[in-house]
């Protein structure tokens, strides 16, 4: 499972003027070769249709140019509203709304997973695992009724108690202080 704003990607954020250019660049450039060409045949020649294809090259060249500047104008008010969006998430969620900082596009790293992470969860599955069989070998014993092996049962119950015990061992508090976790639990 990986969260919101994981920097595991490859892709690493454009810069918003950069990536424009780079998307609309050589459109742009054919554009404005052909006006200038035209431009300089009509001017030579100084006849009607060489003037009539600068007016048509110069006419697509505005439109280029307005179809570009309206997206970049929507895709900047895109990602304010989504800032707005996820701020008025956090803050409904009970969660420091987030900056939005230049050098990430506008997403912000809280924590990253480590390896550790990884080694620690999969040390919690297990350790619940064993909660789970021990539990299930308590059931079968006292299915038994009298016949049930007191012995098993509290080999049992101490599994769980240390399995218990060494899992809450390993839930270490967000402050990184290496303390367990401490709180109430709301239910």
């Amino acid at each position: 499972m990986r969260t919101l704003g994981s920097s595991s990607s490859s892709a690493k954020p454009a810069r918003a003027g950069f990536s424009m250019f780079r998307i609309s660049g050589p459109g742009l450039m054919v554009l404005v070769t052909a006006f200038v060409v035209a431009v300089i045949f009509a001017a030579n020649q100084n006849d009607v249709v060489g003037w009539v294809v600068a007016v048509i090259a110069a006419f697509w060249l505005a439109l280029a140019l307005f179809v570009v500047f309206s997206i970049q104008r929507a895709a900047k008010k895109a990602g304010a509203k989504l800032s707005e969006a996820q701020s008025a998430f956090h803050t409904a969620t009970g969660r420091a709304p987030v900056q939005a900082s230049a050098d990430h596009g506008g997403t912000r790293v809280v924590y990253e997973r480590t390896e550790a992470d990884e080694v620690r969860d999969l040390k919690l599955d297990h350790s619940f695992k064993i909660v789970q069989v021990q539990i299930r070998v308590v059931e079968e014993e006292r299915a038994k009724g009298a016949a049930a092996n007191q012995d098993t049962i509290n080999r049992a119950l101490e599994t769980i108690e240390i399995t218990a015990t060494n899992a809450r061992d390993m839930i270490k508090s967000s402050g990184g202080s290496g303390e367990p976790v401490t709180g109430t639990i709301i239910d």
